[in-house]
């Protein structure tokens, strides 16, 4: 299974890269698009929505099952994916380069708080 080192993780199956602006920008593992199978849509959240850390923020339908996906760290959404809403279907293609929405952190630092590829995989294999 593809887990790139450079990306932080959540042990809901979310990922997580830092952009060189702060942003964060979110989507779902290829572990977690495999285990749904599928994916049939994709609910967005709006842009200027504000999250605590934890908060579901999206929704990911498969065929099998509807996923929420959860803000890894608190902050207010940036920007949307309208690309992925209207072709959910990239998500099983590639789910590292289909994100779902970019945040603009509260507290940068919270990334730190985080999985490194490691810690994912061994979350993954405990599954």
């Amino acid at each position: 299974m593809n887990i790139p080192a450079d990306l932080k993780y959540t042990e809901s199956h979310e990922w997580v890269r830092q952009e060189a602006d702060g942003t964060l920008t979110i989507g779902i593992t290829e572990y977690a698009q495999d285990a749904l199978g599928d994916i049939v849509f994709v609910e967005l959240p709006q842009v200027g929505k504000a999250f605590t850390a934890g908060d579901d923020a999206a929704v990911v339908e498969s065929v099998k099952a509807a996923s929420d996906i959860y803000a890894p760290v608190s902050g207010t959404v940036v920007a949307a994916n309208q690309a992925v809403a209207d072709a959910p279907d990239s998500i099983n293609a590639d789910a590292y380069s289909a994100w779902l929405f970019k945040l603009q952190p509260n507290d940068p630092a919270a990334i730190n708080g985080l999985l490194d590829a490691a810690a994912y995989g061994k979350t993954t294999e405990e599954h």
